[in-house]
Formats: C-alpha cells, sequence, structure tokens
C-alpha cells in the first residue's frame, strides 16, 4: 500500500516572471503535470482560461494568446502583455505532492509555500497581489495572517499590501469566461 512518502515531492518548475516596476503579483497554486504544458510559462494548460480571459481583458479577443492551429499559446505576446502592464507571476507553493496524480487543487498537499516576503522584496513596486482560486488565497492569507477575502474582493496585509482573491481560471470551476474575466477587470481597474 502505497503511503504519503511514496508520493514524489515536486518542486516549482519555474523561476518567477517579474517585470521591471512590477505593479501586480498574480499568483495560482501549482503548474499542472508536464504532460499538459503548451508552454514553459504560467497557465500552460489550453484547458485553463486564464491566457483566454487575459485576451479577452486586454486585446477584446480570447484567442490573442493562442494559436489554435498549433494548439500552443504565444508565449512571446504573453510576456509582451505581462511586461506592458507590470504583472508579475509565480505560483503560492513551492513543493507539491500531487495526491491522486492530478492538476486539481483538491487533491495538492503544499509541501512548501512560497517564500512570500522575499519575493516580494524583488518588487518594491508591487502593492498589489491576486490570487486565482480558494487554495491560493488561502495559502496567502496563511503567510500574511489575513483573512480570507471573499470572491472578487481584497484584504490589506502587512506593508499595505492589498490581496485579492479571484475566481480560479480552471475550467473545473463552474463559471463562465465572460463572468471571470469582470471579476479580473474589477482587479485590473483598481490599478
Amino acid at each position: 500500500m502505497n503511503t504519503l512518502d511514496d508520493i514524489e515531492i515536486e518542486t516549482h518548475p519555474w523561476e518567477p516572471f517579474i517585470p521591471e516596476k512590477a505593479r501586480v503579483l498574480i499568483m495560482g497554486t501549482f503548474p499542472p503535470q508536464a504532460k499538459r504544458w503548451s508552454m514553459d510559462f504560467f497557465y500552460p494548460n489550453p484547458t485553463n482560461d486564464f491566457w483566454f480571459m487575459m485576451g479577452l481583458l486586454f486585446e477584446g479577443d480570447k484567442d490573442a494568446f493562442f494559436d489554435r492551429a498549433n494548439k500552443r499559446f504565444k508565449l512571446d505576446k504573453i510576456k509582451e502583455l505581462l511586461t506592458k502592464e507590470q504583472i508579475a507571476m509565480f505560483d503560492t507553493a513551492y513543493k507539491v505532492r500531487r495526491l491522486k496524480g492530478n492538476a486539481s487543487d483538491k487533491y495538492l498537499e503544499i509541501v512548501e509555500p512560497v517564500g512570500l516576503k522575499k519575493l516580494l522584496a524583488q518588487m518594491p513596486s508591487c502593492k498589489t497581489l491576486a490570487t486565482t482560486g480558494e487554495k491560493a488565497a488561502a495559502v496567502i492569507a496563511k503567510l500574511t495572517e489575513t483573512a480570507l477575502p471573499g470572491m472578487g474582493e481584497f484584504v490589506e496585509s502587512f506593508s499595505g499590501l492589498t490581496i485579492w482573491r479571484m475566481p480560479s481560471t480552471s475550467r473545473a470551476y463552474p463559471m463562465k469566461l465572460e463572468v471571470k474575466a469582470q471579476y479580473y477587470k474589477k482587479l485590473f481597474d483598481s490599478l
């Protein structure tokens, strides 16, 4: 019988993406398994709505960052947007165990959370953090010793950091893309 010790501990595969003068940090929980990636970057799975939502918000076209013919995201265009809009990306978990071998947050054990203060120290202009999903929000609430904000709402934390809780962009989360986009529009309008 398998025990917890038999389950591989995975370390986050990427470095944080931190553009110059980053003003907001968006944090999910942890990337899916590599077999689900269409690029080596955050939200790499084409069945996740994140980049489709960003395309809708910033380009007026949900496919602005996706090459449908090749079923891949346009990483150069994504990084260009993030740099222009001063949006940093990382995740709330640094090391995890996949208890069911999938990408579901429900079956993700966080072995080691992100070193949040060290991460934020690299971004002196960043005063806003946004989590994508309930588990990511819970990790940040614990790390910052703040209350868990309601969906689409925020709390204030140490050093005046504003922490938003956004809906998950997973398609397993039952909310239409356009509705998710409205929550994120509220966040970006606040900047």
